[in-house]
C-alpha cells in the first residue's frame, strides 16, 4: 500500500495519516514461533466508524440483559426468558445472534447450576429459588455484532459454596480485563485468570473461550482463560474480543448432551460459573462494550 493510498481500515483517510505507523511498528515486533505468538490480521482491526456500529449492538444486547434483570426470578420457565429478550431484541431492530447459529435453535442460552454454556431454553425447564444460572446473549444490529453474559441467583439466595463461586467468577473476568492491554500478548488474559481461580481453589474450563467479535459472531483469536503469559496474538487498538472465564468448582472437564448437541455440562456434575464482556483494545488499555 501506497502512502498516499486510502487506508485499509475504510476510514477514508490516507494510509500515511492512518495506519502506516501502526503497521510499521506491527511488522517490527519480533515473535517467537514456540509461544504461538502471532500478528492480527487487517480483518480483526476496526476502524472507529465500525467501533461505533459494534456499540449500537452492544447497546442493544445491554439492554437485553437488564430485561432478564427484572424478568428472572423463582418460578419463571427458561423458555420464557427466551421469548422476552427476543421480543426486546426485533423489536429494536436487531438480531438475536444465537439463533440458528449452527442450528442452534434459541435467541438465548440459560445454564444452569451445572451446566457450563450452551443451555437451551424450555418450557419445561422451570427456575428454582437457589439456581445460580447464567444468561448469555448476543445481538447483531447492521451486520454488527457484541456478546455478553451474566450470571444469576435465582431468588437472591443460595448455598455459601455457590455464592463464593458467582462472585469470584466475576472478579476472575475483571482480572482478566485488566490484562487485555494494547501491544500485549493475548495469553496474558488466561495467564491472570488462570492464577486467580487456582487461587480460590476452582478450575477453569480450557476446551472453549473467548473470541474475536465484530463483523461476525466468532473471529480470531481465541480467548484462554488458562494458559501461559507471553503467548498467541498480539493485540493491537482497534481489536474487540470477548473476555468470559468458566469457572468450576470441580475439575475442569466437560461433557457436551448426547441428545442435543449444545448443552455442555461439567464432567463431575459440579456447579460451573460464567461472565462475559465484550471489551474494545483501545491506544491505552481497553473499553468495555457490552456487559
Amino acid at each position: 500500500m501506497k502512502r498516499n493510498d486510502p487506508c485499509w481500515c475504510g476510514s477514508g483517510k490516507k494510509y500515511k495519516k492512518c495506519h502506516l505507523d501502526f503497521d510499521e511498528r506491527l511488522e517490527g515486533l519480533k515473535l517467537d514461533i514456540n509461544k504461538n505468538q502471532i500478528r492480527p490480521t487487517h480483518e480483526l482491526i476496526y476502524n472507529a466508524q465500525d467501533v461505533e456500529k459494534i456499540k449500537r449492538a452492544a447497546v442493544i444486547n445491554t439492554g437485553a440483559l437488564d430485561l432478564i434483570d427484572e424478568l428472572i426470578k423463582p418460578g419463571i420457565d427458561t423458555l420464557s426468558l427466551d421469548t422476552a429478550v427476543h421480543d426486546y431484541i426485533v423489536g429494536k431492530g436487531a438480531h438475536p445472534s444465537c439463533l440458528g447459529f449452527e442450528g442452534y435453535p434459541k435467541s438465548i442460552c440459560t445454564s444452569i447450576n451445572n451446566v457450563v454454556c450452551h443451555g437451551i431454553p424450555s418450557a419445561d425447564e422451570i427456575l428454582k429459588a437457589g439456581d445460580i444460572v447464567n444468561v448469555d446473549i448476543t445481538t447483531d444490529l447492521d451486520g454488527f455484532f457484541a456478546d455478553a453474559s451474566r450470571m444469576y441467583i435465582v431468588g437472591g439466595k443460595t448455598t455459601p459454596e455457590a455464592q463464593r463461586l458467582v462472585e469470584v467468577t466475576r472478579e476472575i473476568m475483571e482480572a482478566g480485563i485488566r490484562a487485555a492491554q494494547p501491544w500485549h500478548l493475548v495469553g496474558e488474559i488466561g495467564a491472570a485468570c488462570g492464577a486467580m481461580a487456582r487461587e480460590n481453589g476452582y478450575s477453569v474450563v480450557t476446551l472453549l473461550g473467548g473470541h474475536g467479535v465484530g463483523r461476525q459472531f466468532h473471529t480470531p483469536p481465541f480467548v484462554s482463560h488458562d494458559c501461559e503469559a507471553d503467548t498467541g496474538m498480539i493485540l493491537v487498538p482497534g481489536m474487540v474480543i470477548t473476555v468470559e472465564p468458566m469457572i468450576n468448582i470441580g475439575a475442569k472437564e466437560v461433557v457436551t448432551d448426547a441428545d442435543d448437541n449444545w448443552t455442555v455440562r461439567t464432567e463431575d456434575g459440579t456447579l460451573s460459573a460464567q461472565w462475559e464482556k465484550t471489551i474494545l483494545i483501545t491506544e491505552t488499555g481497553n473499553e468495555v462494550l457490552a456487559y
